[in-house]
């Protein structure tokens, strides 16, 4: 998770946004950052705590497998 020191409330460390500027949405979710449109909206609104919580929705979603990736098996053995 990135952050950035000295900023935020009292110069706690705060939850830097996960856009990396590739902002497509895709069945939902945005390709580049992984969040949700509702999520992007907010993210300047809400405090760090809620951020956190996105950023670990965000990390599990990264683990899923990419159903648009080829899944089929490439032995020449079969």
């Amino acid at each position: 998770m990135s952050v950035r020191h000295g900023q935020g409330d009292g110069g706690a460390a705060a939850v830097v946004s996960p856009c990396v500027n590739i902002c497509k949405m895709e069945e939902g979710l945005c390709v580049g950052c992984f969040r949700t449109i509702d999520e992007i909206a907010r993210w300047a609104a809400i405090g760090d705590a809620d951020k956190r919580l996105i950023l670990a929705a965000v990390a599990q979603r990264r683990t899923l497998p990419d159903p648009e990736s080829d899944m089929t098996c490439n032995c020449s053995d079969v």
